[in-house]
């Protein structure tokens, strides 16, 4: 049995997205892994357990725990609706003293792969391992430059980690986060991630972690993409790599590859008929008031970018 740590932090307004993400992680594990699930979340805060217990029964291959996290974060510098909570996963090698190393995730995740392959692979001396950011450093390079002060393709998207929690513990990393987190970084703990990490990361394969934008790049146009991203990289990554919603949320509208969030949500133990039909009814009512033109346009969008091509 293989027994992995998988760590997250939200709030109740994401507690169906977590089902969800949840019954996809453990609908893709392999018979012989067993997922320890922490959940981070404020002292301030009464999360629903219920429902995320719910999410898991059917599984016997996790463990639930959840996790009170104080006021660290308090003054801690907030933009594009991102709550503190997203600063949770700074204090991870704190509130989990007890591993060296783990996995970090947001709940706007489809997982379509189990995690053992990721969750051993050697870190060295590295702090952290994930996927480059694709829009970031495609799009963003002189933010990158006079900001982060990060090279093109060193700087990873934070929604998926791997944590050396051994090394951060032993060089005090979490005291740096904290120094870093009342400063104005436009994208938050992940600036500060890879600020405080520059020169100790790894770099993992797009799969684990193809967010819209890198989702738009693999299909639609060819970005200039590091040469150790390989083309059967890509490929898996196409084909059946971990969906993160970073943009717009499927579950509150179309999104890329939205059908394949409520595909996971029709098979979770959270599955609701009447949620599922309002949806989509909603969202039909709603293609009826558009003009034909841009019916067409929508039509074309979901079949470059909407539809999951696994």
């Amino acid at each position: 049995m293989h027994k992995i740590p998988v760590c997250f932090a939200f709030d109740n307004k994401l507690i169906e997205a977590a089902g969800v993400c949840f019954a996809s992680l453990l609908l893709n594990a392999y018979s012989d892994t067993f997922y320890d699930i922490y959940v981070l979340h404020s002292l301030t805060v009464t999360l629903d357990e219920v429902e995320l217990r719910r999410a898991i029964a059917p599984f016997k291959n996790c463990n639930l725990t959840l996790v009170e996290v104080d006021n660290s974060f308090e003054d801690a510098y907030e933009i594009r609706h991102v709550t503190k909570a997203t600063y949770y996963r700074l204090l991870i090698p704190e509130i989990l003293p007890q591993f060296d190393k783990i996995i970090y995730s947001d709940v706007d995740i489809i997982f379509q792969n189990d995690l053992s392959e990721a969750f051993n692979i050697d870190l060295g001396d590295a702090y952290v391992a994930g996927v480059p950011d694709i829009g970031m450093n495609t799009f963003c390079t002189q933010y990158l430059n006079d900001v982060v002060k990060i090279p093109k393709w060193d700087y990873l998207q934070a929604g998926f980690l791997i944590l050396n929690l051994k090394a951060m513990r032993a060089d005090g990393l979490v005291s740096k986060f904290k120094a870093e987190a009342t400063k104005n970084y436009t994208y938050q703990d992940q600036d500060i991630v890879n600020i405080i990490c520059a020169g100790r990361k790894v770099m993992l394969p797009p799969y684990l972690n193809v967010n819209d934008c890198a989702y738009i790049q693999f299909y639609a146009y060819k970005p200039d993409l590091p040469i150790w991203m390989t083309e059967e990289q890509i490929l898996r990554a196409r084909r059946s790599g971990n969906m993160h919603y970073s943009g717009y949320k499927p579950w509150q509208r179309y999104s890329i590859a939205f059908d394949l969030w409520w595909e996971y949500y029709r098979r979770s133990a959270i599955f609701d008929e009447r949620r599922y039909f309002k949806f989509f009814l909603d969202k039909t009512s709603l293609l009826d008031s558009l003009s034909l033109w841009k019916r067409i346009k929508g039509i074309a969008r979901y079949f470059v970018y909407g539809r999951y091509k696994g």
